[in-house]
């Protein structure tokens, strides 16, 4: 698995690869489809399958304000694509270029010249081009003078509807991670570099490891319980407290993760943290002594719930 810049030339490996086109934020189970039937075509023609995606997101570029509602990192994604079986992940980086091409444009200079594929997968409601011209229909009649196979697979669907990043994102505002696992696959996980905090975590029993959000989404402020992929491939179970600490001033926003049964200096080591189960809001305590308490009955919760994993 490699990853690829737009920008670049590309590897004459690379020449005559299936394209799965999308952003894939998420890689829920639509992505999956979308992706998987890529890397079907791909093995049964004997080509490289290619998954691309977008950075930064089309909507960071256009309402650069909007609130942080990423699901993956480009590392997490480019880990779920080669688990896919993909080959390599193309990352076109979304700027003013791109965004003022027509969805003619899109075709003949990225598709055709740039990346020379001989098919591209979408899925049935994929639009690209300027002004979110192009169509997945669009897509087909414009690949057809370059000779230039087009796929379109339809959405997924549960009980409750398609399956699409929106409802995994209300899911986890809602602090629904069993609705957010299912529609994924897998929890929903925050990858990031552990920082230095104020270490007040320490004085009290529950030395934790601080990350930054970033541009993730923020699911509901509260308490979880959760999972750590350490160094090493280490998985270790234990509860975070994500929000703003409002028993501490100044307010500060962190995933905040402390692991069971585990020791060690954890500084500068990217880590993720999965979210199994929400089990209270952010709260204010009047006193240490009353969060202390609060936090080693929900570790006790946590242990119970994530007990079965290890």
């Amino acid at each position: 698995m490699i990853r690829l810049d737009h920008r670049d030339p590309l590897p004459d490996a690379m020449r005559g690869a299936i394209l799965a086109l999308g952003n894939f934020d998420g890689f829920h189970q639509g992505h999956q489809a979308v992706i998987g039937e890529a890397v079907r075509w791909a093995r049964e023609e004997g080509r490289p399958a290619i998954v691309a995606t977008f950075d930064p997101h089309p909507v960071r570029y256009f309402q650069p304000d909007a609130a942080p509602f990423r699901l993956t990192s480009l590392d997490q994604r480019e880990e779920l694509f080669g688990e896919a079986g993909a080959d390599a992940m193309l990352v076109f980086h979304f700027d003013g270029a791109i965004a003022g091409m027509t969805a003619s444009q899109w075709t003949e200079e990225m598709i055709h010249a740039r990346l020379k594929v001989a098919g591209v997968v979408t899925g049935q409601d994929f639009v690209f081009g300027k002004g979110r011209s192009g169509s997945a229909q669009a897509l087909r009649a414009l690949c057809e003078p370059f000779e230039i196979e087009t796929r379109a697979v339809a959405p997924v669907h549960d009980s409750e509807g398609t399956i699409s990043s929106s409802r995994i994102r209300d899911a986890l505002k809602a602090g629904d991670c069993t609705t957010a696992r299912r529609l994924l696959t897998r929890p929903f996980a925050i990858r990031g570099t552990v920082q230095h905090g104020d270490k007040r975590g320490r004085t009290i029993g529950f030395p934790t490891a601080n990350l930054d959000l970033g541009t993730y989404l923020r699911p509901r402020y509260g308490i979880y319980a959760v999972t750590g992929r350490l160094p090493g491939d280490r998985t270790v179970i234990g509860a975070a407290n994500l929000g703003v600490r409002p028993t501490f001033d100044p307010p500060r926003e962190l995933l905040e993760p402390y692991f069971f049964d585990f020791s060690g200096d954890l500084y500068g080591a990217e880590i993720e943290v999965a979210f199994h189960h929400f089990l209270r809001p952010e709260a204010k305590f009047d006193s240490l002594e009353a969060l202390t308490e609060q936090m080693q009955r929900d570790c006790e919760t946590a242990r119970k719930l994530l007990g079965a994993l290890l």
